[in-house]
């Protein structure tokens, strides 16, 4: 438990330490994960158990650990059959945001991205473009995304396929697989592994 509040902003302990004391939750800390940073798991005999990559910077570690929370005790008040980034969920997430969307807890940075995601929360981070970059720059590895290449450049992505940018959409980027000639839409915030050659 003492590893856990390593991995938080100092601020914040107190406020983690009142929300896990008051829920019988076991939470372990895992090795990082492509698919997710964390979840949340209720077992046959009734355990709930929450888990958070390792990895994580301290304030994407303390948005994940909020929202892993928030699913339990969305789950403990009303029920196993509520949809799981549902309306309960949502509700439950946001008032438990609030008392961390405060500038002694979260850099400048992050918090207006914050307080916009937190109006109404997605079941991902990564699905908010200015939250996922903005929490991204605290990360030890840097990386590049798919919104900062050139139409033509070629990358490898984390699936170790190569992948050449032909153009921007609305909102996603068309990349066609070198490999197969098939084409794909990829989120902006998707993380290159490398590029291999830039336009």
């Amino acid at each position: 438990m003492y590893k856990l509040f390593e991995k938080i902003p100092d601020a914040s302990t107190e406020y983690v330490k009142s929300l896990i004391i008051s829920e019988n939750i076991t939470i372990k800390l895992k090795k990082s994960r492509k698919t997710k940073h964390g979840d949340f798991s209720v077992k046959k005999n009734g355990l709930c158990i929450i888990t958070i990559n390792d990895d994580l910077n301290q304030y994407r570690f303390l948005i994940t650990l909020i929202h892993e929370i928030s699913h339990y005790i969305a789950y403990k008040n009303y029920g196993p059959h509520i949809k799981p980034h549902g309306v309960e969920w949502k509700n439950t997430f946001k008032n438990l945001l609030l008392p961390i969307i405060n500038p002694e807890i979260i850099p400048n940075d992050i918090l207006r991205p914050l307080a916009i995601y937190a109006k109404n929360p997605k079941a991902s981070s990564d699905t908010d473009l200015n939250l996922g970059l903005a929490l991204n720059r605290y990360n030890i590895n840097q990386c590049d995304y798919v919104f900062s290449l050139s139409n033509g450049s070629v990358f490898k992505a984390s699936n170790d396929r190569v992948y050449v940018m032909i153009k921007k959409l609305r909102k996603r980027y068309e990349c066609m697989d070198i490999l197969t000639k098939k084409l794909y839409l990829f989120s902006p915030n998707v993380k290159i592994k490398e590029i291999i050659n830039e336009c």
